[in-house]
């Protein structure tokens, strides 16, 4: 892309995702995806307002471009067009959509499987390549602890409050806190599976737009050794207490076979 002018074919990436498109249609029937009886979001950021959008099949119809848009990591993709705008990854804004998730009907329960493609923790750098490559680990991994934090936060003071109410004669209420009891009694708990990828020592700063097949057997190798480690235990089976309401689980880094 270095060598082309300005606005010309293939300046704006190194891979050129055309042929993306048709294989997402040879492997998804979009009319079964839209039909209303599952549900996807998928994060991408707007390239010239710089906004952070959700493509939600409970809004929108999700289409090849949509799914696109949600991979188009800058430098490797070119950004996809989608209704006159051009959209690239959302992670480049924030590569956490665990917050979406925890924002939607508080009332239900959810078991969350969380995959991480870069780790937050790492050595300390000792040269300008360990630099740049402990820069994208640390710009692109998932603040999982933050929403949990959050989520955690907000869960406490809804007990809290149950805790109050509770205490109060019935008589007492006021116009809507019996439904709020009633609400709060039930809230949602939540179990999150946590896959994070430990790159290898000679991974360096193209981690995010190294694509050969080399690299990707290696990637795919470690993530279904990390899925089998983490699905021999079953804690993540059991659901957190209400007091709890959010429980983290990273087992494949604590299973020592």
């Amino acid at each position: 892309p270095w060598s082309l002018v300005g606005g010309a074919y293939g300046a704006t990436s190194f891979y050129d995702t055309a042929e993306l498109k048709d294989t997402l249609e040879s492997l998804i029937d979009f009319d079964v995806l839209n039909d209303g009886k599952k549900r996807l979001s998928v994060g991408a950021v707007n390239v010239r307002t710089g906004n952070f959008v959700y493509f939600d099949t409970e809004k929108v119809r999700i289409e090849p471009e949509h799914i696109m848009a949600s991979g188009a990591l800058p430098p490797a993709f070119p950004s996809i067009r989608i209704e006159g705008e051009y959209y690239w990854d959302g992670g480049i804004v924030s590569n956490t959509p665990l917050q979406y998730l925890l924002d939607q009907e508080e009332d239900r329960s959810s078991l969350v499987f969380q995959v991480d493609l870069f780790s937050a923790r790492g050595v300390l750098p000792r040269g300008m390549a360990d630099v740049l490559s402990r820069h994208k680990d640390i710009m692109y991994s998932s603040r999982t602890r933050q929403n949990t934090d959050n989520f955690e936060r907000i869960h406490a003071l809804k007990m809290k409050l149950l805790d109050a109410l509770k205490r109060v004669p019935s008589e007492q209420l006021r116009e809507g806190e019996q439904e709020l009891i009633a609400d709060y009694s039930n809230a949602g708990v939540v179990n999150i599976v946590h896959l994070i990828y430990q790159h290898k020592g000679y991974e360096g700063h193209a981690k995010d737009y190294e694509f050969s097949g080399t690299s990707m057997r290696e990637h795919w190798e470690m993530g279904l050794e990390d899925t089998e480690r983490t699905l021999r235990h079953k804690k993540w089976l059991m659901l957190p207490t209400n007091a709890d309401g959010v429980t983290i689980h990273d087992l494949h880094r604590e299973d020592p076979t």
